[in-house]
């Protein structure tokens, strides 16, 4: 499933190599450590995803 999935990393990620995480869309969420792109990924379900970045959110 990784192959097909169009991967981004998190915007916070600098050019250096640094610790991030990627992540892609899909029916699920899916989020892997962009250092080892065949590493195993964490899939969330869409509202899940969207509870976890509203109640991250400055000001939740």
């Amino acid at each position: 499933m990784s192959d097909q999935l169009k991967w981004f990393k998190s915007s916070y990620s600098d050019s250096e190599g640094g610790n991030c995480v990627e992540v892609a869309f899909a029916t699920a969420i899916h989020i892997r450590d962009s250092k080892f792109p065949s590493s195993p990924e964490l899939q969330v379900p869409a509202p899940v995803w969207s509870a976890f970045i509203a109640a991250v959110q400055p000001g939740a």
